[in-house]
């Protein structure tokens, strides 16, 4: 049995469709469809039930990626040990947003030098596929921020509760009127100051929109909003040029003479998380790893 062929089952019951589960583990089609057919064929039964665009797993089929998962399992927690043991191997972490990134950058050089053979693979992606990746085994840990920590399936630790604030251009009419004040808004208020205004919006599902979408909901306000992405820098320097207005976390909050900085109040956050797949048991390079990310200042940023 090649574990390889394990995961190809894994991989199509994951994605419900050949084609897709080719591509992510950079395999042709055919020889995957060629695998499957000799492994139903072995098995004298089908594993799964073909619908027009959609493979789901039979009762056979859901026993078989099962026990897949628990060999798949039992031989990374086997390379896993035995690279312990010659100081080597390869750390997979997930990033969700610019933070991560920043403190990784940060951290590398140092982390190096004391395990100077151990592989950084570092994955940049949505919330809810990394969720989905850690849960599954598929990366090892995660940098995360979060709306909540009820909904967490996975070891973690909060790394800090980062505040979220409201970037204006400095030429709005309402920076001129409280240029020498307090830089603070309440959110009941946005309509009736913004609600001419365009708005620069995170995607849906991001940790940045769920804030926004919130705060509108709260307030009944139905702002318009001129474009939706996730890349921080490019809505600060969209803001920086007037195209619109946005909630950005503090992380991303660079200094710009074109932007004013607002603080809600109350004060509005979102957790930075650090979590970790539930059974992995750390080596010394991992245990290493965690100490410098639990460690790590803020400020330096």
């Amino acid at each position: 049995m090649n574990v390889k062929h394990l995961e190809y089952i894994i991989e199509i019951a994951e994605k419900k469709n050949m084609t897709k589960a080719a591509q992510t583990l950079f395999v042709s089609q055919s020889s995957m469809s060629q695998y499957l057919s000799k492994l139903e064929a072995e098995l004298e039964t089908p594993l799964f039930n073909r619908a027009k665009n959609e493979l789901t797993l039979t009762p056979a089929g859901s026993m078989y990626v099962e026990f897949a998962k628990t060999v798949v399992q039992l031989k990374k927690k086997l390379y896993h040990n035995i690279k312990n043991l010659s100081g080597t191997g390869r750390i997979s972490m997930g990033i969700t947003s610019q933070w991560g990134i920043h403190m990784l950058t940060n951290l590398i050089s140092e982390y190096k030098k004391a395990f100077p053979n151990v592989i950084l693979e570092i994955m940049e992606d949505s919330v809810p596929s990394i969720k989905k990746y850690i849960t599954s085994g598929k990366i090892d840990f995660a940098l995360m921020s979060v709306n909540t920590l009820a909904d967490l399936s996975v070891r973690y630790e909060v790394l800090r509760e980062e505040e979220v604030v409201f970037a204006v251009p400095c030429t709005h009419n309402y920076c001129l009127i409280h240029k020498n004040e307090l830089k603070e808004i309440v959110p009941s208020e946005l309509e009736k100051i913004f609600k001419e205004d365009s708005f620069i919006l995170s995607k849906e599902n991001s940790t940045i929109r769920n804030i926004a979408d919130s705060v509108f909901k709260i307030n009944s306000f139905s702002p318009d909003i001129v474009c939706e992405l996730n890349s921080m820098a490019a809505v600060r320097r969209m803001v920086s040029k007037g195209i619109g207005i946005a909630f950005i976390p503090v992380s991303c909050a660079k200094p710009d003479p074109n932007i004013t900085y607002f603080c809600f109040t109350p004060k509005l956050y979102r957790y930075n998380i650090l979590a970790c797949r539930t059974d992995l048991v750390l080596n010394d390079a991992e245990n290493t790893l965690v100490n410098y990310i639990k460690n790590y200042s803020f400020a330096v940023e």
